[in-house]
């Protein structure tokens, strides 16, 4: 597999993730230590990865079927870094993420999520 297609099968698991709160799969495409940072609800949010989790979990699922919305914009690899811009859809919003990803371990993982809440 090319780290095109290991990185776009690390945004799937997420947006899947997502969508169907599913805690295994963003445990998968999130190192531990990664950051999420946006502005939502009238605020910047800093979120680590394990409570961007449980603010996922706290959200209903989509329901079984459902093709959750993924549109990758732009990747772009230099070496074991990684940039993905991708659109999706979370709790009836629709957000632009901006990804950071490494190669550790011969892995792609996202290090950092800056999003973009669209009104």
């Amino acid at each position: 597999m090319s780290d095109e297609q290991s990185i776009g099968a690390v945004v799937h698991l997420y947006v899947d993730g997502m969508a169907f709160c599913n805690e295994a799969a963003l445990r998968k495409a999130f190192h531990p230590d990664a950051k999420i940072i946006g502005h939502y609800q009238g605020a910047v949010e800093w979120m680590s990865r394990d409570d961007f989790i449980a603010a996922t979990l706290a959200e209903p699922p989509a329901p079984p079927g459902t093709q959750p919305l993924m549109d990758i914009e732009i990747t772009d690899i230099e070496g074991d870094a990684a940039f993905v811009k991708v659109a999706d859809e979370f709790g009836g919003m629709r957000f632009t993420d901006y990804l950071s990803l490494l190669k550790i371990d011969g892995r792609w993982v996202i290090v950092n999520k800056l999003f973009h809440l669209h009104r």
